[in-house]
């Protein structure tokens, strides 16, 4: 048995929380799950992030101290959590005494090591990301990459020599490529500290809500040398020795893009500075996004867990954010979607196959299970079981949580072909086919034991409920040997798994749809002599200025309200990458596309499409079984390149 210690970022205080929030938490609680299932100790810790300007503004706007605002921001925080199900080890805010212990420690160390001096600082600074931006990082006023307003600050400041550990952190990131996964992400931080490290102030002295410096009171902390240092308070860092031996340095720090560089340069080196071990792995995940923007209460397109937990079953909610997008990847929130997922993947996989295969053991065998037989035909059944879970647990290190669902419901789906092949309400009419029915039936409910297992870490509830039914009360993974439901269990069947679901304004769109599709072939049939004459062979000239280039996509992800368009992010050798809003989403999923190469149309006058702006066309023809593909290039072929 080992040790698992995972975190979230601590979540800012100055506003609510939102579904992105909710999504990095199901995230550390779902691993968290699968390694206390696997025999792990397991710490998972999660909780609030309260001093800094910006909570010291927010506190103002509403007549209220910052500390009345954190108080009643993180409660909640914790509850929404609570309301989620998710089972974290240590809910910790940096108001607590404890914790600011911990952060006087680590600056008394950093102070020690001869890493602290005092200097002025002038420079732009945007209290929404408590961050520092140079002119090359701003526009109009606001970061470039997050859209927060910045403003001039000049004031005397503690600067930390953060260029000190310019060559250490670069070669921490050369000897383990995984201590920051994505693969792009490490690149990303490994060009930024290699172009150059400037030294990083880390006090205020204009605002007071904060923890004081012990060697002059006068100035309170930089809130991400406080933030950061949760990571360590939490498992009893100079307090509790033993638990922070065994679960420090952290297995996994999951986090959001836009804190990128905090995590994976400040904070080593912070930690180098105070003589403390570096984390394993930080993991950086995207965006949900709602008409391809980031979520944020300032463009309105904020969505409330707690809501959404009201409108769907838990597990549902679970599955869908799980499952619709590889970790790491920016996502486009889609009830629609989610209803689609539900309904084709749980409702008519998962829930069918229990349903139907409880019933006929009801029926057909008293709803006791038979003896454990093999027959010869039914060993790729089983080789397919230990195949899934080798392949769920190789997925889960990987952080491929999503293709961990896909292949668990993959298994669904060849328990239900097994069923459907040996067709047992035939067997059941023959008198001397008992033997295999018995044999049919074992293997089914057998199978349907070790998806249950497997789902436990991503639907807690549904796998409780299968497993109760089935008069199972281990669900730990050492239970994964085929034949270990014994015979004479009593077997009910559970109630309805997942009810079928329509997405809200599901039929007024469908409505809509096809009265512009009835306007459309009107229109066709009107303006079908003047097409003919407008159809024909073009001059070379004409072919020219159509303006055909390879693109290669960087990110994919399904629009909201549509279960055939796709949003693109697509390079096409240009500065940033196009916007492109594809027809495609039947015939591609959108972590197929990711990393490809397309031939793509980019002289096009850029198109609304479902109130997105589109900037390009990707080209793609119609196969032979009324598929769709697109045309594709290898690597071989640089972004940007002209075709023609």
């Amino acid at each position: 048995m080992g040790s698992f210690y995972v975190t979230t970022p601590i979540y800012y205080v100055n506003g609510q929380p939102h579904l992105g929030h909710a999504y990095t938490t199901m995230v550390a609680d779902a691993l968290a799950r699968y390694y206390r299932q696997r025999g792990d100790e397991v710490f998972f810790m999660t909780g609030t992030d309260e001093h800094g300007l910006k909570v010291q503004r927010e506190a103002e706007k509403r007549d209220m101290t910052p500390q009345q605002l954190a108080d009643l921001n993180s409660a909640k925080f914790k509850a929404t959590f609570d309301k989620l199900g998710l089972t974290y080890d240590r809910y910790i805010r940096t108001t607590e005494d404890a914790h600011k212990a911990v952060v006087t420690e680590i600056y008394k160390r950093m102070v020690a090591n001869d890493d602290i001096y005092l200097s002025k600082y002038e420079g732009w600074y945007a209290a929404a990301d408590e961050a520092f931006y140079d002119e090359s990082e701003i526009e109009d006023g606001r970061s470039i990459e997050t859209g927060a307003t910045v403003e001039w600050v000049e004031e005397e400041s503690y600067f930390f020599r953060l260029s000190k550990y310019q060559e250490p952190l670069l070669e921490w990131y050369k000897s383990d490529p995984n201590c920051i996964r994505p693969e792009s992400r490490y690149n990303e931080v490994s060009s930024f500290v290699a172009s150059g490290l400037k030294d990083l102030s880390i006090s205020r002295t204009t605002f007071d809500w904060g923890i004081e410096l012990p060697d002059n009171p006068e100035h309170v902390m930089y809130v991400w040398v406080d933030a950061l240092t949760n990571y360590i308070t939490g498992v009893g860092a100079f307090t509790d020795e033993e638990r922070y031996n065994k679960f420090w340095p952290a297995d996994l720090h999951l986090l959001g893009k836009d804190i990128l560089r905090f995590h994976a340069v400040y904070w080593p080196a912070f930690l180098l500075s105070a003589g403390l071990d570096l984390p394993k792995q930080l993991f950086v995940h995207g965006w949900w996004l709602i008409e391809g923007k980031k979520m944020s209460k300032r463009d309105g397109n904020w969505l409330d867990p707690n809501k959404l937990v009201e409108q769907y079953p838990l597990d549902v909610l679970r599955y869908y954010l799980l499952r619709e997008i590889p970790f790491g990847n920016d996502g486009n929130f889609a009830q629609a979607r989610l209803c689609e997922r539900n309904n084709a993947e749980l409702a008519d996989n998962l829930g069918n196959l229990v349903n139907r295969t409880t019933k006929m053991l009801g029926s057909f065998l008293g709803g006791v299970t038979p003896a454990v037989s093999l027959a010869e035909e039914d060993q790729p059944l089983v080789d397919a079981a230990t195949g899934t879970w080798e392949q769920v647990q190789a997925a889960i290190e990987r952080r491929e949580l999503h293709l961990a669902l896909e292949l668990i419901l993959k298994f669904s789906t060849e328990l239900n072909q097994y069923i459907q092949r040996n067709q047992p309400w035939k067997l059941a009419k023959q008198e001397d086919a008992k033997p295999r029915l018995e044999q049919v039936l074992y293997n089914a409910v057998e199978g349907i034991r070790w998806v249950a297992v497997m789902l436990s870490p991503f639907l807690p509830d549904t796998s409780a409920r299968i497993l109760g039914a089935f008069g199972v009360e281990s669900s730990t993974f050492d239970t994964l040997t085929w034949g270990a439901l014994p015979a004479g269990q009593t077997i009910t069947s559970p109630p309805v798994l997942f009810d079928k679901l329509e997405a809200p304004g599901a039929k007024e769109e469908a409505k809509k749809d096809d009265k512009q599709s009835k306007k459309q072939k009107k229109q066709k049939q009107n303006d079908g002599g003047a097409k003919k004459e407008e159809s024909g062979i073009i001059k070379f000239d004409q072919f020219l200025k159509v303006e055909m280039r390879v693109g290669l996509v960087e990110s994919a992800q399904r629009v909201d309200g549509s279960d055939k368009l796709l949003l693109l992010q697509v390079n096409v050798g240009e500065e940033k990458p196009r916007q492109v809003v594809a027809g495609i989403g039947k015939a591609y999923a959108p972590e197929q596309l990711v990393g490809n190469r397309y031939a793509v149309v980019t002289n096009l006058k850029p198109a609304k499409i479902f109130k997105i702006r589109s900037e390009a066309m990707m080209l793609a023809a119609d196969t032979e079984d009324g598929g769709l593909e697109l045309a594709t290039f290898t690597g071989a072929v640089a972004p940007g390149t002209r075709i023609g």
